[in-house]
């Protein structure tokens, strides 16, 4: 089998996620094309849509939301996601597992004396049945039914365990962080088939790929899955990763050539790219994970700099705040200087003075 080095790695994730150039596909195109994208604060997926699509706006994903063509709720690894709405109704029963498995964990089981997950259910949905509840007053409606016990953890298992969809005005464009107001909607799933386990394999390929059997347990949160994998037998490529790993690819995607030049990139927390593999070393390299990643919970906004994480970067009072974890030649200052610039209007519907190095930052060399 061909051996891949971790710079071809990296070139054909740059590639597949439009981060290597560009793309001008619609975004909802985009959105489908990799599955779906992180979402635990609603401002992120918007920064994340405008490194990969050209002339991106606000409206143009906010639309989408409005008209229920994307919607926002827990899918891949129990977090937050936005995905297409046919995409979601087919892939949520096949990731049900993964979310109950977050919802029977200890976090939900410290509650004491707790209901039963059947009256849990059966609670959540009375609840919901005259219409959308806003999180919080469904989280008071079951504490009502269960004095004494935190309606945040019975809404937070309800929300894992039952397919609830974010209204558009609290999953768009807004304010920073997360919203306690966000208002929850039942999605049924009964009338559509479950995407198929080798379906979801393909598609994770198709955006993530060449990649391991592990990197795809990691993505998804499923479990068990070298037996699909073997039973989709030749429908796969096979490559060795550079350190000897068996890697899986679809058999018609041409891998970009490993010297094509990356320019800078400065992507949302909990970018997509990041969190797609199990080894992420083709994008940031462990030291600089730790940095970057620094809880199970938290994952900062980063530079990209020749396809690989450099550093982090905020946006604090209107302006970006540039911090590099390590030294940078002028020419690679310059780049970021130039995809910060085309990014602040982005994010401050006005033409501010210019993004900012931390002080502590190192200096050019």
């Amino acid at each position: 089998m061909t051996r891949l080095s971790r710079r071809a790695l990296n070139r054909a994730l740059l590639q597949r996620q439009f981060l290597l150039e560009r793309t001008d596909q619609a975004p909802l195109d985009v959105i489908r094309h990799l599955v779906a994208l992180q979402a635990q604060e609603p401002n992120w997926p918007y920064v994340g849509l405008w490194s990969r699509i050209r002339g991106f706006t606000h409206t143009d994903l906010t639309g989408l939301l409005l008209d229920r063509h994307v919607v926002r709720s827990s899918l891949l690894r129990s977090t937050q996601h936005l995905a297409a709405a046919d995409d979601f109704r087919r892939l949520r029963p096949l990731l049900q597992p993964v979310l109950d498995r977050t919802a029977s964990s200890p976090y939900f089981r410290r509650d004491g004396d707790r209901p039963s997950t059947r009256t849990l259910m059966a609670d959540g949905h009375a609840l919901l049945d005259a219409g959308p509840l806003a999180r919080r007053d469904l989280a008071r409606g079951l504490s009502a039914r269960h004095p004494g016990r935190d309606g945040r953890i019975l809404a937070g298992e309800f929300e894992l365990r039952t397919p609830l969809v974010h209204d558009p005005a609290t999953a768009s464009w807004g304010s920073w962080g997360n919203r306690s107001s966000v208002i929850v909607t039942t999605v049924p799933t009964d009338a559509i088939e479950t995407a198929a386990t080798h379906e979801l394999i393909r598609r994770y390929l198709a955006a993530f790929g060449p990649a391991s059997v592990a990197d795809v347990q990691a993505w998804s949160g499923l479990t068990r899955l070298n037996r699909v994998v073997a039973e989709m037998g030749v429908a796969l490529r096979r490559y060795t990763g550079p350190d000897g790993q068996s890697l899986l690819d679809l058999p018609d995607v041409q891998l970009p050539d490993p010297d094509v030049p990356a320019h800078a990139r400065l992507l949302p927390a909990y970018d997509n790219a990041l969190l797609g593999h199990a080894d992420r070393t083709r994008i940031i390299s462990d030291e600089d994970r730790r940095q970057v990643m620094p809880g199970r919970a938290l994952v900062r906004p980063t530079i990209l700099v020749d396809g690989v994480v450099r550093g982090t970067w905020s946006f604090t009072d209107g302006d970006i705040r540039l911090a590099p974890l390590r030294p940078l030649t002028a020419a690679e200052r310059q780049d970021i200087d130039d995809e910060a610039h085309r990014m602040l209007p982005f994010l401050t519907h006005r033409d501010p003075p210019g993004p900012q190095w931390t002080a502590k930052g190192p200096p050019s060399v």
